[in-house]
């Protein structure tokens, strides 16, 4: 909790979070200036999401635990060494674990998995599935590798059938209420960008229920789940106070109760590190991040550096601000700061909002 605070303390206030109680509860595991990892947790979720791994000592072995998908951005040390403190923890339990990362990456975790010796794994009752997903871009007809590597046979890569998506939107797959997308990025290796997304919200007026002298009870949720997966307004939808009640309880049209709802967007958060300031990286990350209510970016450079950041295939402060303000965001969280500037971090955070705040 104290890490949180921290965080948001160091909110900076050009881009407040606004009113909408948060369900997404991120954690920069690691300051500004440490490696890189984002811990994500949303209410009513068991799972959380944990992006890249370069140093997880911020985190208890209960919060490993918890991390039901992992996602890493490249396989540089800084972003990748502290896997195997996961993996320590997982080793034991009954866990399906979905890890998506670039192009190749199957075949990296699988040596990384190789490191150990495994000829006991059958002894341990519970197996550990880990689940590659690469993803190699989002063009029309995309098919992404996807490898299975399971603890019972000594993590042996076991080729399935491709993720196709069905949208070309980066959508990777679904983690209860939550949507991950990704999109490829260029660090002079591939490497991915992320956008965590919150379903959206029905919210039931109880004040309009009690005009219309209609009773809350379980019949609420299915008046929800019509509304958000769009029925049309003759879909039929039982009224009753008690679950007991449901058989032969009264049937309105979803049309006639529409009123008694508001849908609201879900909570947007999006994680962007490690990619040259390029018009086709800039067109990603901004499409990536378009509309986040929160806004994990790099900035490692000062704007006066941009020729080492050009070098070294990384963004200025001014990049990250732009790109942030291109995307509309609503709070901006820089982090990712060079060990050239020590003591010179109120200079790229101003630097940063400076940017950010500019208009055209």
């Amino acid at each position: 909790m104290a890490a949180a605070a921290r965080l948001d303390a160091a909110a900076p206030p050009w881009h407040p979070f606004g009113a909408m109680r948060p369900t997404l509860h991120p954690r920069l595991l690691n300051g500004r200036g440490g490696d890189p990892g984002l811990y994500v947790e949303a209410m009513h979720l068991s799972d959380a999401v944990l992006f890249d791994c370069g140093d997880l000592s911020a985190l208890a072995p209960r919060h490993l635990l918890r991390v039901g998908l992992l996602g890493i951005s490249h396989a540089h040390m800084d972003h990748w060494a502290d896997f195997d403190r996961l993996l320590r923890v997982l080793v034991g339990r009954a866990r399906r674990l979905p890890v998506v990362g670039p192009e190749g990456f199957a075949q990296r975790l699988f040596h990384r998995l190789q490191s150990y010796t495994w000829n006991l794994a059958d002894r341990i009752r519970d197996d550990l599935v880990l689940e590659a997903i690469e993803v190699t871009g989002t063009a029309a007809g995309a098919a992404w590798p996807r490898t299975r590597l399971r603890l019972h046979s000594g993590f042996r890569p076991e080729p399935l059938p491709p993720l196709v998506p069905a949208t070309p939107d980066g959508t990777v797959l679904h983690l209860g209420r939550l949507r991950l997308r990704a999109a490829v990025l260029d660090h002079g290796t591939p490497c991915l960008g992320f956008a965590l997304e919150e379903a959206e919200h029905v919210n039931v007026w109880r004040s309009r229920l009690e005009e219309r002298g209609l009773p809350v009870g379980p019949w609420l949720a299915g008046l929800k789940a019509a509304v958000a997966e769009g029925c049309p307004d003759d879909h039929p939808v039982a009224v009753f106070a008690r679950a007991s009640e449901a058989a032969g309880a009264p049937v309105r049209p979803l049309g006639t109760l529409r009123d008694l709802v508001s849908v609201t967007p879900g909570q947007r958060l999006a994680y962007l590190t490690d990619f040259a300031d390029t018009p086709a990286n800039r067109a990603a990350a901004v499409a990536l991040a378009r509309r986040a209510d929160i806004l994990f970016i790099e900035a490692p450079f000062l704007a006066e550096d941009a020729a080492i950041a050009a070098e070294r295939r990384h963004l200025t402060t001014r990049a990250a601000g732009e790109i942030a303000r291109e995307a509309g965001v609503r709070r901006l969280e820089p982090f990712h700061f060079s060990p050239r500037y020590p003591g010179g971090e109120g200079r790229l955070l101003a630097e940063v909002a400076a940017a950010a705040s500019r208009t055209a």
